[in-house]
């Protein structure tokens, strides 16, 4: 049963942009819920909102200006230096946010009279900086001094040292950070504003669609939309670019283009993986049938491009961001009274996508109907690892790497994010356990950056397996790299009847 799996590597810019993105993305997703609840405060109870509460809508302008950095920065400093870099970090944003906030307060001083005043910038970029580059300081500084602290004052060092560089990373944060993000913010919120008024914001995709498929959507999503729509959102109530990256349309009209127009294997998939893609909101599933034949990219852009000048025409936007980008969850953040546009905008883009997909297709006289395995194979060597959903398509043959010898009580999905993929293979293996009489088995799924060394045994990709190993190296560990329907499932299943007899 047991195999052995080197992991592959990569490296190039692609690769550095990506695990950035990841990085980024890693930030972002664990606070999501955080502005699900913002979006819908902000829907609920502002003047324009459904039930308008004067009252309760003291709390969106605080929560968005403070809380969601304090807690992005916080996150990012967790990831990197535990708990201990989850205080400093999100300490260190508060300084960036009062910096910021003075910079504004002093430019409209000096306005003059009648001038719109400039509004407040949110520093979620400057959470992003601060939150792992204080957590990082920190982590250098606890090792510098490790072991060299007399006994008995060991928690006057940890309390001070932390105490001491949160206030630095504060200064920091005030007379470094807030003026440099003012300005990036700016830049970039200018050269957005300069898309629209030209009409121009449809081009955008020309390089969205293209990079999604490359896996480069993490770093323009998380690292450039969601902080400038952030910004829009709590100016306006909305914004558009939270609907560039995560619209769902032109993916369903590519699987929509295969279901009709495709041959063989491709054809016989794509209806499964356009339900996971367009309800499930995991894009990743139709990038191999976008590699297969790689001109179907101008479908995508051409799908893209549509829904984007369709969002545009009808002024329409998301409150916050819609993630996973599943249409329940695009419906979930819809502004009040953009369902006609958005709903527009979402199917548009698959109707444009899936003529233009199926010409192409059609077009094709060769006999090639579409290797999806060897797309897929591309697919996860354009992503740097292995991907969790792709296993769904190919029926892809899994690794399992360990035997346990121990009574297995927890089991933990691992993955990037730990949100999405991960937690339906959870789903999978926690009903083979129940099913099988062994209740006392529980199966949660979390992010490889969350891991602990307090699980029996840990399930994950077979490319990330090594980094599993170094967050969890007393568990025992199995790679697959089919989350879905992996045959692993039954031999974990065995292994617990095994091991759990007594």
């Amino acid at each position: 049963m047991a195999t052995t799996f080197t992991a592959p590597t990569g490296s190039g810019a692609r690769v550095r942009v990506q695990k950035f993105g990841t990085f980024l993305s890693n930030m972002i997703m664990p606070n999501i819920p955080a502005l699900i609840a913002w979006g819908l405060l902000t829907a609920l109870v502002i003047d324009v909102g459904w039930l308008p509460n004067a009252d309760l809508a003291t709390m969106v302008g605080p929560i968005i200006h403070y809380a969601l950095p304090i807690l992005i920065a916080a996150t990012g400093g967790r990831m990197v230096h535990g708990d201990r870099g989850a205080v400093v970090g999100g300490f260190a944003v508060m300084g960036a946010i009062a910096g910021s906030d003075l910079i504004v307060a002093n430019f409209n001083a000096d306005l003059p009279a009648g001038d719109a005043p400039l509004g407040q910038v949110h520093m979620f970029i400057g959470a992003m900086i601060l939150g792992p580059l204080s957590a990082y300081i920190m982590k250098r500084l606890d090792a510098l001094w490790d072991g060299k602290v007399k006994a008995g004052f060991e928690m006057l060092v940890n309390m001070f040292s932390a105490g001491i560089l949160a206030f630095v990373m504060a200064l920091v944060g005030f007379y470094v950070v807030a003026p440099v993000v003012n300005e990036v913010m700016e830049v970039l919120g200018n050269a957005v504003e300069w898309l629209v008024d030209n009409s121009l914001l449809p081009l955008t995709s020309i390089v969205i669609e293209p990079a999604k498929v490359f896996f480069l959507n993490n770093a323009i999503n998380h690292g450039v939309l969601t902080p400038l729509g952030l910004a829009e959102a709590a100016d306006t109530g909305k914004s558009v670019l939270f609907l560039l990256e995560a619209n769902p349309g032109p993916g369903l009209g590519l699987l929509l283009a295969y279901s009709f127009f495709g041959r063989g294997v491709p054809k016989a998939t794509a209806p499964g993986a356009a339900i996971i893609q367009f309800f499930g909101g995991i894009h990743e599933i139709y990038f191999p049938y976008v590699l297969m034949k790689p001109r179907l990219i101008l479908a995508m852009i051409a799908g893209g491009m549509t829904g984007v000048a369709i969002n545009v025409a009808f002024d329409v936007g998301l409150r916050a961001p819609a993630a996973p980008g599943s249409i329940f969850a695009v419906y979930a953040q819809t502004a009040r009274g953009d369902y006609l546009g958005v709903t527009l905008g979402v199917f548009g883009a698959a109707a444009v996508t899936l003529v233009v997909a199926g010409l192409l297709l059609k077009m094709d006289k060769s006999e090639d109907e579409g290797d999806l395995t060897a797309a897929t194979a591309q697919m996860e060597a354009n992503k740097g690892k292995k991907s969790s959903v792709a296993g769904a398509l190919t029926g892809g043959v899994a690794t399992a790497t360990a035997t346990a010898t121990r009574e297995i009580r927890n089991i933990v999905f691992a993955c990037d994010a730990g949100m999405g993929s991960s937690a339906m293979g959870a789903s999978v293996l926690r009903k083979k356990i129940q099913d099988a009489g062994h209740p006392e088995v529980t199966v949660v799924n979390k992010a490889i950056a969350n891991l602990e060394d307090s699980y029996d045994l840990v399930v994950s990709h077979q490319d990330l397996t090594d980094r599993a190993r170094q967050k969890t190296p007393s568990a025992e560990h199995v790679s697959v790299d089919n989350f879905m329907a992996s045959p692993r499932y039954d031999e974990i299943v065995e292994m617990v009847r095994d091991n759990n007899r007594t």
